[in-house]
């Protein structure tokens, strides 16, 4: 049985040979970048910013237990049901029974992180529902069968021409590489789906305490609408989209879309607070928000890494990423990739397993450096080296350790060794298939430096 190590090694190599793969991505992220610096420049001060909303989330994280009863206070008094889930089971357990209560046929979805974190599609769609994504990425990648290849951008690996072909193949459309008749393909497909829902389910961007409220932000309006058109609504969300205090958004919206498109604000800002009140026109008949745990409080108890949990999802760490911008979205297999994903992976699902995505960095630092909550994301990425190798120690690396240990701790074997070891490079494997097979060469890419034939150390001896 293969390994998530191995197959993330073996899906790494082939993603990375395919140049015209990664000049997709790469030109959509140089697009995004130039966009990004705009609007960071129109901040007065982009730093002051960061520093504000890491205080605001440090708050709500340090003192969670009282925000999130504050939440749920308030947003059940208006008649919202709230579901506690502990786990991804018990999370799905919760929204299927309402589903199957509600003697629903078919459920329209907004995108939610959450719901692709706890595999909410599969186990609907096994128990007989038809699940549609509303929103347009996501639409496409579930016309493939595929994850979301990026926490914003779920189609971003996509051509106009591969996304005219599905659509031809699967909706019978004519065929069309222009942005907008791609749209509206979609949108006329979509449509009839909002209007016999019976189920809406959305994410959640941010939770206010103070108010009761869901933010939810997007671009199409499709979060609005599912909202709006169902009977009955579900918002998945997880513990950690907590703000303490409702001015808090005039910081988040702003960043949050700056972070995470280039854009000043985003098209649609939705604020959901319960169902349809009877002065009000549109709305659910029935509320549920179901909050998630899926051992974000193991995290929250780890104090060297609960600042992970201030993580907003704006998908910025993953856009500056040399790993992710060269092996992609796909090859990670979890709900969130990149370097934020390679932090909070290992705790959600299990060290040992998912260790190799904290080795898979290089630790350049330029995650840290434009994450807007200024979480240490890098330092975390070595921090779960540490625990992997401390909760499991290699006895071969042990036993490696203690043989340079006893090596350079003493000269003369040191001296001998490196000699040694000047002799035995020519038989590297990585120098012998240069001459053999070039095209498989570990030099095929990188220089080599000719290797000395002595060290410094005589070198130096020789001219005294």
């Amino acid at each position: 049985m293969i390994t998530p190590a191995q197959d993330f090694k073996e899906q790494a190599a082939q993603i990375t040979k395919d140049l015209r793969h990664r000049e997709i991505i790469q030109t959509a992220l140089r697009k995004y970048e130039s966009a990004r610096d705009k609007t960071k420049a129109a901040f007065q001060d982009w730093q002051g910013a960061r520093d504000a909303a890491s205080a605001a989330k440090a708050e709500a994280i340090g003192h969670l237990d009282r925000y999130l009863v504050e939440f749920t206070d308030k947003i059940a008094a208006r008649g919202t049901h709230v579901h506690w889930a502990s786990s991804a089971a018990r999370a799905r357990e919760i929204i299927l029974g309402i589903v199957q209560a509600k003697k629903a046929r078919s459920i329209i979805k907004s995108k939610a992180m959450t719901s692709e974190e706890i595999h909410l599609n599969e186990a609907l769609e096994k128990a007989g529902f038809e699940v549609v994504e509303s929103d347009l990425g996501e639409f496409i990648v579930q016309l493939r069968n595929e994850t979301p290849y990026h926490i914003v951008f779920p189609a971003m690996h996509l051509t106009r021409g591969q996304i005219s072909d599905l659509f031809r193949d699967k909706l019978g459309s004519a065929p069309t590489q222009n942005p907008e008749d791609l749209t509206m393909i979609a949108r006329r497909v979509l449509r009839e789906k909002y209007i016999t829902a019976d189920i809406g389910i959305t994410g959640a961007n941010f939770a206010v305490a103070e108010t009761g409220m869901i933010s939810i932000t997007e671009n199409e309006g499709n979060a609005r609408l599912t909202a709006a058109l169902p009977k009955t609504v579900i918002t998945l969300l997880g513990i950690e989209k907590i703000l303490p205090r409702f001015e808090d958004l005039a910081l988040f919206l702003p960043m949050l879309a700056t972070a995470g498109t280039g854009q000043p604000l985003t098209c649609y800002n939705s604020f959901y607070a319960g169902p349809r009140q009877p002065d009000e026109s549109d709305g659910p008949e029935d509320y549920h928000v179901v909050l998630l745990d899926n051992r974000r409080t193991a995290l929250l108890a780890d104090p060297e890494q609960r600042d992970a949990l201030h993580c907003i999802r704006c998908g910025a760490c993953l856009n500056v990423c040399p790993i992710f911008r060269n092996v992609g979205g796909h090859t990670y297999h979890t709900t969130y990739s990149g370097p934020i994903g390679s932090v909070i992976t290992p705790h959600l699902r299990d060290l040992q397993d998912w260790k190799h995505l904290s080795q898979a960095s290089s630790l350049c630092g330029a995650c840290t450096e434009t994450c807007p909550v200024k979480i240490d994301l890098h330092h975390h990425l070595l921090q779960n080296r540490r625990n992997a190798v401390a909760a499991s120690p290699s006895a071969l690396e042990r036993l490696a350790f203690r043989i340079f240990a006893t090596v350079v701790n003493h000269p003369r074997l040191y001296a001998a060794v490196t000699r040694l070891g000047r002799s035995l490079q020519k038989l590297h494997p990585a120098i012998k298939a240069s001459a053999l097979d070039p095209a498989r060469s570990w030099t095929r890419t990188r220089d080599l430096p000719r290797i000395p034939t002595r060290s410094f150390k005589e070198f130096w001896k020789s001219r005294s």
